[in-house]
């Protein structure tokens, strides 16, 4: 005599419940409204990049990206309008990137860009790359086009350099950028 028996078993609550687990993983770590890293993923990546430097030398670069007269634009359309341009300028910027690299939304207007082995030049270049494709992206309002320009600060980790000192260079570096009349990378 020969005989079989089949068991079954329901998971799909587990399944339910990992699923739900995953968005919530997603939820903490990519801003909601521009789909890029939020602030707390970046200072995790900045940490880990930050010790990577400093452990095998590898180049580090940061760009801080700030969108320019942003309260301007949210003044003269809606900050609906507003919200567009911050998923345009997040989604150009995501889209030109290496794959090795990382682009996040540090707070209001402001995005973060982390570089992995990076030197003067390729900083440099990537950063006015970026520049110029979002100064050069549109969208359209009530059948007229909107864009928006970047003002940046561009900067390598250096000795001596903490997370902190090496954000605080790069956001004053783009506040000189927007002294200079806006539209611009500045680097040091």
């Amino acid at each position: 005599i020969t005989g079989a028996i089949e068991l079954f078993s329901d998971i799909s609550e587990k399944l339910d419940l990992g699923t739900r687990l995953e968005e919530l993983k997603k939820l903490a770590m990519i801003d909601r409204l521009t789909g890029v890293a939020n602030r707390y993923f970046c200072e995790k990546n900045l940490e880990t990049r930050f010790e990577e430097y400093k452990r095998f030398g590898w180049g580090l670069g940061i760009i801080f990206f700030d969108i320019d007269d942003f309260k301007k634009l949210n003044d003269r359309f809606s900050h609906r309008v507003g919200d567009r341009a911050l998923q345009t300028v997040a989604r150009t910027l995501q889209h030109n990137l290496r794959s090795i690299d990382l682009v996040g939304r540090w707070g209001g207007e402001e995005f973060l860009v982390l570089l992995r082995n990076a030197d003067k030049r390729n900083l440099l270049r990537i950063a006015e790359k970026l520049r110029m494709l979002v100064e050069r992206s549109v969208f359209w309002v009530r059948g007229k086009t909107v864009s928006v320009t970047l003002s940046a600060g561009a900067t390598l980790a250096r000795r001596g350099d903490t997370r902190a000192t090496l954000v605080e260079r790069a956001d004053l570096l783009m506040y000189r950028s927007k002294k200079k009349g806006k539209n611009r990378v500045s680097f040091s």
